[in-house]
């Protein structure tokens, strides 16, 4: 499977550049990912805009409703409290894992849009780009010597 490129993309022989591509220009633009996984993807973030909607909200409050004026017809017995604590156990225990795919895609994301903030901006920090797969120590004192360098700029604009 090949990279679609554009007429005129470095990598397109209308644009009267070599075709071949730096590789680590390849691995930006060449992310293969399998039809499943791409499938879980607009599943996940379907099912997670559904489900953060007023209405799903409205539906899940009418179903508890529901089942509680069951309960005397059902005598309140331990079926009763099972259907709800199963239903509720097995909802709770799959929307973990689309929620968390839409949390780690977002991430990606802005992760993706600040680095591209900081290569833009003169003067910014390159080193700065990527800092998110630091280990938690070095991401630690990183932050720590952003917090002195701006309390240190606190403390000369209050001097002036």
């Amino acid at each position: 499977m090949s990279p679609k490129t554009d007429p005129g993309e470095p990598g397109d022989a209308r644009s009267g550049q070599s075709s071949e591509r730096d590789p680590a220009d390849e691995k930006e633009l060449i992310h293969h990912r399998s039809r499943l996984a791409h499938l879980f993807d607009h599943f996940a973030t379907a099912v997670a805009r559904a489900t953060g909607s007023p209405i799903a909200f409205g539906c899940a409050v009418l179903i508890i409703v529901l089942w509680a004026l069951a309960g005397p017809w059902a005598g309140f017995s331990e079926v009763w409290q099972l259907v709800v604590n199963t239903g509720t156990t097995i909802i709770t225990f799959l929307m973990v894992f689309l929620i968390q795919q839409n949390q780690n895609k977002d991430s990606r994301a802005l992760h993706v849009k600040l680095d591209e903030l900081l290569m833009a901006l003169k003067g910014a920090s390159d080193k700065l780009v990527d800092i998110e797969d630091l280990e938690e120590d070095e991401l630690n004192a990183l932050a720590e010597r952003y917090r002195r360098l701006a309390t240190a700029a606190r403390d000369q604009a209050a001097a002036k």
